[in-house]
């Protein structure tokens, strides 16, 4: 038995660490948590100082009782989990369950897993930070809290099945708050005149800029017209309308307009920072579409990579859970090698770029998410990573490389024109050419909702001097109305969070899937958070009898309370009593005095004229009376009708193995499954599989596994399909659906 025993979170992670360290060490994995609040009972000690009570969760009891084994056996244990405050917690539990002192066992952490990385951190141990595990068990005692007790307050009052979060309840509130604006939003109405004008041989756009040395606003149809009579006198006009249905005034006449001003103005542009976990997220929502749960998951692959082509472990990127901008010193040495053998020197700076974390509790000892080695480019992991992985390992890549590189210099040049007759109109052409392309040459940062203002390109322009001549044939004048605000995505509501400081970036993407998930939130457009009708109604109901918890700033403070405990600048059992002083009074009022919401639809029930309410259940809803029991009028909702006869055509003529018959769909408490329609002689059920999955067990029917020749099966592990061996778990053959098979799959979806 090896001396010294090492134990991280991830068993990818386990094997690969082993390898690094000497022969006397064996690394083994906890499996990520293993003790947690039970999830029956609210299991929060609130009179003795909001003590938790944890227990072992029961697929963990093996593992754990394996970790005993081991660690009595051996000389030396090392906690090696994860160098956030989750994994300063798992390191915690370890020490409860393994009898170790936390203040003596040692601790190591590391942020790439590289040979060098990881016996430095061996050489250089610390011990378990226990103000980092009593800011992780305040937020998970808190979060219980608001759960647990305003959850059957909304059952009692509104309806069953909905729930309420600290995070969760605020991110809807946004939500919902910027859908109001949008409903109550009334357009305004104005007109910009522009004229396409040439000079030297060469055309360009000018817009009407200022009048009488004031911002041209123009306001109504009346306010542009009177400008046509005013510069060109008597003319005809011409009115259309474009796309937008807005109309256009249009005169052919020409005018000389003279150049009154020329200037040029240099200006740097500077690259954007390393990513941080919601910086990541934000980019790879807005240039890839990617759900914030998706990058992750990526991300999280790209950390412990295994290639399956040769069973080689790679790690390709640092820690994907950190607010951090910092690049190591290693790192900038690495970008500045690389710059200068792809670039040239001329992109390359002298002494690196340092970026500093804007939050005053941000963990500068963590690293941002950077490529382990930006030697291995993206080229050349083209043909061993995914589609999905190559993408984000190329944004990582290059914004990494981009933050290293030197700015770009931009040049502006401005002309502003006069009338030749009529000198209180300034007609104004703007451009801008880069002069330098610097960081540009690999990396530009995406804007939330880009779009480009309709502005001709002025790209080549004439070099004009001051009093030259431009002549115009054709003015016109295009009328717009101001837009509503933009509904959140994923991208910009996380923007949104980040800056009202609710919640922390690792906390972002399982709260914006829950909202959804719950109901609250529906994606629109394949993109934009929209919230439902009980969205609405809950964050009603929560604002006026829990107005503090939803407070952004109340939330907020919160957070920074989490960052004191965590530096040792706040007592665990002080925050937490702060906090529910507060909530309880809320809880009581809220329970004493709110009156039950009911869901009308406004139409009367044809039995008996009563009220006809909406009503859910789990996964489904439907209109009932509201004096069931006595009436037991119900009627099928249109959506809820189209579900099921979308199911029923993805499962036609499905038959019982066992005896035969046709399946039915049935809704069960945890959504629509098969059962036999023999019941109750024979009482069959099975899941509706995914269409993809069902065509892949056609495709690859009778596929052997390559090491036992027993036969291969399609499995599904709720992230995606894979292929394993049926002869497990003796063999543990695993192994991705090959690329012919999915071309197959995605062909006859299309048919």
């Amino acid at each position: 038995m090896a001396k010294n025993l090492v134990i991280v979170e991830s068993p990818a992670k386990g094997k690969t660490i082993e390898k690094f360290l000497w022969k006397d060490y064996k690394v083994v994995a906890s499996m990520w948590h293993f003790r947690d609040l039970p999830v029956k009972k609210i299991w929060v000690d609130i009179e003795d100082g909001f003590k938790p009570n944890y227990e072992i969760s029961k697929d963990k009891k093996k593992t754990v009782d394996w970790l005993i084994a081991l660690a009595k056996k051996a000389e030396t244990v090392w906690i090696a989990t994860d160098e956030d405050r989750e994994g300063e917690a798992i390191g915690w539990h370890l020490c409860h369950i393994l009898d170790l002192d936390p203040k003596e066992t040692k601790r190591i952490v590391f942020h790439e897993i590289t040979e060098k990385a990881i016996k430095h951190s061996i050489e250089e141990p610390t011990h378990i930070n226990l103000d980092l595990v009593d800011a992780q068990q305040a937020r998970r005692v808190l979060d219980r809290l608001v759960w647990y007790k305003i959850s059957p307050v909304l059952w009692k009052k509104i309806r069953k099945w909905l729930s309420a979060g600290r995070v969760q309840s605020v991110a809807v509130k946004l939500i919902v708050e910027k859908e109001i604006e949008i409903r109550n939003f009334k357009p305004v109405e104005s007109w910009k005149f522009s004229s396409i004008v040439e000079a030297e041989g060469k055309k360009f756009k000018v817009i009407l800029h200022k009048i009488s040395w004031k911002v041209a606003k123009l306001k109504t149809k009346e306010d542009a017209t009177n400008i046509f009579k005013e510069i060109l006198w008597e003319v005809e006009l011409k009115e259309s309308q474009d796309k937008k249905w807005n109309t256009i005034l249009e005169a052919k006449k020409e005018f000389n307009l003279v150049l009154k001003t020329a200037t040029k103005k240099e200006s740097k542009k500077y690259p954007a920072p390393p990513f941080t976990t919601s910086t990541l997220q934000q980019e790879a929502s807005r240039k890839f579409g990617y759900p914030l749960k998706k990058t992750m998951m990526v991300a999280q692959k790209l950390y412990e990579w295994i290639d399956l082509w040769n069973g080689k472990r790679q790690w390709l990127i640092t820690y994907m859970r950190t607010d951090s901008v910092n690049l190591s010193d290693v790192a900038k040495t690495g970008a500045k090698k690389m710059i200068e053998n792809l670039y040239w020197t001329k992109y390359s700076l002298a002494n690196g770029r340092n970026y500093k974390t804007k939050s005053a509790w941000a963990q500068e000892a963590h690293e941002a998410i950077r490529p382990t080695d930006l030697e291995r480019t993206p080229e050349s992991l083209s043909w061993v990573l995914d589609k999905d992985q190559l993408k984000l390992y190329d944004l990582i890549w290059k914004r990494t490389l981009a933050s290293q590189m030197k700015e770009a210099l931009v040049e502006v040049t401005t002309f502003v024109f006069n009338n030749e007759d009529i000198k209180k109109f300034d007609w104004q052409a703007k451009w801008e050419v880069v002069k330098f392309d610097g960081f540009m040459k690999v990396y530009t940062e995406w804007k939330d909702d880009d779009d480009t203002n309709g502005e001709a390109d002025n790209s080549i322009l004439p070099d004009l001097k001051e009093w030259d001549i431009a002549k115009a044939k054709i003015l016109t004048a295009n009328q717009a109305f101001t837009r509503p605000p933009a509904r959140y995505t994923e991208a910009s509501l996380v923007k949104k969070l980040e800056s009202e400081w609710i919640g922390r970036p690792s906390t972002y993407a399982p709260t914006i899937t829950t909202i959804i998930d719950r109901g609250y939130i529906e994606k629109i457009e394949k993109k934009y958070l929209s919230p439902t009708e009980i969205a609405f109604v809950v964050t009603e109901f929560l604002e006026k009898y829990f107005a503090q918890m939803m407070d952004y700033k109340f939330t907020s403070k919160v957070e920074e309370d989490f960052d004191k405990i965590a530096t040792g600048d706040e007592k665990y059992e002080e925050m937490l009593d702060w906090f529910w002083s507060h909530f309880v009074k809320d809880l009581e009022n809220a329970d004493e005095n709110a009156v039950k919401q009911v869901e009308k639809i406004w139409k009367k029930c044809p039995d008996c004229w009563g009220e006809l309410l909406m009503k859910y259940w789990k996964n489904w809803k439907f209109i009932a009376c509201e004096n069931f029991p006595e009436c037991k009028y119900t009627e099928e909702l249109e959506e809820e009708r189209k579900k099921k006869e979308a199911l029923e055509n993805q499962v036609w003529e499905k038959f019982c193995p066992k005896c035969g018959s046709i399946l039915n769909i049935k809704n069960g408490r945890y959504g629509p499954f098969l059962a036999c329609s023999s019941y109750p002689d024979c009482k069959h059920i099975e899941s509706i599989k995914d269409p993809k999955q069902e065509i892949l067990e056609e495709i690859l029917a009778g596929e052997k596994c390559e090491k036992c020749e027993s036969l291969m099966a399609i499995k599904n592990s709720k992230r995606w399909l894979f292929m394993a061996c049926t002869g497990y778990p003796k063999c543990k053959n695993a192994k991705p659906i090959p690329k012919t098979a999915w071309d197959e799959v995605n062909e006859r979806l299309k048919k």
